[in-house]
């Protein structure tokens, strides 16, 4: 039977939630994870390639660094942060620029990028408050005049996943099939692949209802909406700092 979302009954505070169901997840399943992500999303294809040449900017909570290649000609300049080491070590291999980093706490300072963007990663702050701060540190290294593309997952989804649309805050599963599985013992690639079991891990996920998102960088402020919609079973809005 396929994994189904749980509604979150976690009774744990929000930096123990996204440490445990968050970070400690995308550290394990990085390698699976960067397997099923390889082709950009036309939305954020498009920002990015309408950049003006010379752009700097940060992708923050970039994963396995897909979008950082996207302008691979080198006429706009990218780093990424992500809190996952596993993630930021794959990104190393691929030569970008790259650090490990809380999203409430960025390591640069206010208004040092033209653009930024933050794909599928706010839906993994565990309480209002903790999103709000996120968006605002998104603002915070854009300088005046530069703009933002923030994506998040939404309620409402198309796609193959369905939620209760009265529950929000859900435990996402991710199964790793048993050939992914490595022991410490184990000096090949193929030394588990048969034999081992396949494992389930949850992650935290905020679902956005239709205009949350929007509402979320209005209430931060610092910012006017220059698009928003949907794509990929996310919402996005793209807004520029004032």
């Amino acid at each position: 039977m396929k994994e189904q979302p749980l509604p979150d009954t976690l009774q744990l505070e929000e930096s123990d939630k996204e440490d445990q169901y968050v970070h400690q997840v995308y550290n394990e399943i990085a390698s699976h994870f960067s397997d099923t992500r390889f082709k950009p999303w036309p939305v954020i294809e498009r920002y990015l390639r309408e950049l003006p040449v010379g752009s700097v900017g940060a992708d923050i909570g970039c994963g396995n660094g897909k979008y950082l290649g996207v302008r691979a000609t080198g006429d706009i300049f990218m780093m990424g942060t992500d809190r996952s080491e596993s993630l930021v070590d794959i990104c190393a291999q691929r030569n970008y620029e790259c650090m490990v980093s809380d999203g409430l706490d960025l390591p640069y300072r206010d208004g040092a990028f033209d653009f930024a963007i933050s794909i599928a990663v706010i839906h993994h702050f565990a309480s209002p408050e903790r999103r709000k701060r996120a968006v605002a540190e998104i603002l915070r290294v854009v300088r005046a005049g530069g703009t933002a593309l923030v994506f998040a997952w939404a309620l409402e989804q198309n796609g193959r996943r369905k939620f209760d649309p009265n529950t929000q805050d859900v435990l996402v599963p991710w199964v790793l099939p048993g050939s992914k599985a490595r022991t410490a013992n184990s000096t090949d690639a193929g030394d588990n692949k048969v034999g081992q079991e396949d494992k389930v891990f949850h992650r935290y996920y905020h679902l956005f209802r239709k205009g949350e998102l929007q509402e979320l960088l209005e209430h931060v402020g610092k910012c006017t909406i220059l698009e928003n919609g949907y794509d990929r079973d996310n919402w996005y809005v793209i807004a520029r700092k004032i």
